[in-house]
């Protein structure tokens, strides 16, 4: 069967993307899940897989191309196809393809809010599975940390994706800035949208609070997946966490930006813009330097939340990269289970970001294997 590769949308705001270099050459065989071409965006770069295993029989966009989302990037085949079904096939592609509006006004997935006592809670809503999954970003993130996952969740759970307190557009407010806080306001947002368990997924500062969240209310608690979480060990990059929160520029900011990927060159220029104008908004300095403060102190971590793992009570998957520069991957490596950690080579702290097709498949997985 002919299949499309097109360009992919990576979070709400993504109208284009910019074609970067072919992976595979034209007759390669590929798997489903192999990343075939590097898109470039204003947030990030990022591969875009095959949906299924069959040959690329044909690289229509270019090197340097920028194309709307949708844009045909490239068409899989069986190696047998004829040449001339393949060309019928980008002729009609091509002739027929109309960009998708962009407006959020327009339709499509938008952001929503919810008032939680005193805090405004700004989530994104995708999928209509039985089961319900949230997604905690770190520290100084907010749902768009996401962007290259939440959809391929939603295929087998609906997935709420939201900004934590101080974050994104939620209140620019986190009292002490200690775990239970966060969790105070996460058992609250459960209750209001009238979610009775989830399984909860948790990058860096987003795992201590769902491992926060299991010793205070496991009832919410179906399973946990922790990508290169906080609270399992002593370290974590404590230089990091406080120039991040210090840094009032871009030539300031962006040093510390790059420690969090093992191919610094993922952290574009926009990415940095979004990041400093987040900053400045009101609030926002006093949050993350009450975030980093309870985080971390002359010891290292300062919540240590693990023996949540080593009782082994709550379903858990932890995934890391194997050159995290914030927290290192020896903590997962140390955890007494080994059967459900996997450390990803050539991978920094945002493991979702960089190895998105394999943190999917290895979510997904997990989530099948739960009753």
């Amino acid at each position: 069967m002919t299949k499309a590769i097109t360009m992919p949308k990576w979070g709400l705001s993504m109208k284009e993307g910019l074609v970067g270099d072919w992976l595979v050459a034209e007759g390669a065989e590929v798997g489903a899940g192999t990343e075939v071409v590097l898109v470039e965006t204003e947030k990030i770069a990022g591969g875009v897989e095959a949906a299924e295993a069959g040959t690329l029989r044909r690289a229509v966009a270019a090197t340097g191309d920028t194309l709307p989302v949708g844009a045909l990037l490239g068409v899989l085949a069986g190696a047998d196809t004829p040449d001339a079904e393949v060309d019928a096939f980008v002729s009609e592609f091509q002739a027929n393809f109309v960009p998708e509006e962009t407006d959020a006004e327009e339709g499509g997935d938008q952001t929503e809010t919810i008032q939680v006592g005193e805090f405004s809670v700004n989530y994104l809503r995708q999928g209509s599975g039985a089961k319900t999954a949230v997604l905690l970003h770190g520290f100084g993130g907010d749902l768009n940390n996401w962007l290259f996952n939440q959809a391929a969740l939603a295929e087998h759970r609906t997935v709420i994706a939201l900004d934590l307190p101080g974050h994104g557009l939620t209140t620019k407010k986190v009292a002490n800035g200690n775990l239970l806080c966060m969790v105070h306001v996460l058992q609250n947002l459960m209750d209001r949208l009238g979610v009775a368990g989830a399984d909860w997924v948790g990058h860096s500062m987003g795992g201590a609070i769902a491992l926060q969240l299991a010793l205070t209310r496991p009832d919410l608690v179906r399973s946990l997946t922790l990508l290169a979480s906080a609270g399992l060990g002593p370290e974590i990059n404590t230089d990091y966490l406080q120039g991040f929160a210090a840094s009032r520029n871009r030539r300031e900011l962006r040093p510390h930006v790059r420690q969090l990927f093992a191919d610094p060159s993922l952290v574009t220029r926009q990415l940095v813009a979004d990041l400093l104008k987040y900053k400045r908004l009101d609030g926002v300095q006093e949050c993350l330097e009450a975030l980093a403060y309870q985080l971390s102190d002359a010891a290292g971590q300062a919540d240590a939340v693990r023996p949540v793992v080593d009782s082994g009570a709550i379903p858990t998957l932890v995934i890391w990269g194997a050159d995290d520069r914030i927290i290192p991957a020896a903590q997962a490596r140390a955890l007494p289970k080994q059967d459900n950690v996997h450390i990803l080579d050539n991978t920094g702290h945002m493991v979702q970001m960089e190895r998105a097709p394999d943190v999917n498949r290895l979510i997904t997985t997990f989530w099948n294997s739960q009753p």
